[in-house]
């Protein structure tokens, strides 16, 4: 059963959740961006699958699009921001310990989110 979750910045749905790892679909709204943030308990892989993302990843910019992907290290700072007028959409991969949504350590939030 796929698990559907409300952000500010569009939506999540879980794909997969084992004890291993967890799969998001997620979905960023035009001209919205995910908080700057890092985990301490688990590394992610992004792949592109519908538009084009900016990612800061340790205050570093780059780009990807469509059926590009990305490695998020373990304890890495990083954010991707759907910069354009349609839906940025990509498969989060998260591999770890725990994937608990308490392990997000937000250092910039648009939205006023603390932990």
């Amino acid at each position: 059963m796929i698990s559907k979750e409300i952000r500010p910045w569009g939506f999540y749905e879980i794909l997969l959740d084992t004890e291993y790892t967890k799969v998001k679909q997620i979905t960023v709204n035009p001209e919205q961006r995910l908080s700057y943030q890092y985990h301490n308990q688990r590394k992610e892989h992004w792949t592109i699958v519908q538009g084009s993302a900016t990612i800061i990843l340790d205050d570093e910019k780059m780009f990807r699009n469509q059926g590009e992907s990305i490695h998020i290290p373990l304890g890495a700072k990083h954010r991707i921001i759907n910069e354009g007028e349609s839906p940025l959409i990509f498969i989060e991969v998260q591999v770890g310990e725990y994937f608990g949504e308490d392990d997000i350590i937000r250092l910039q939030d648009d939205y006023g989110r603390q932990d």
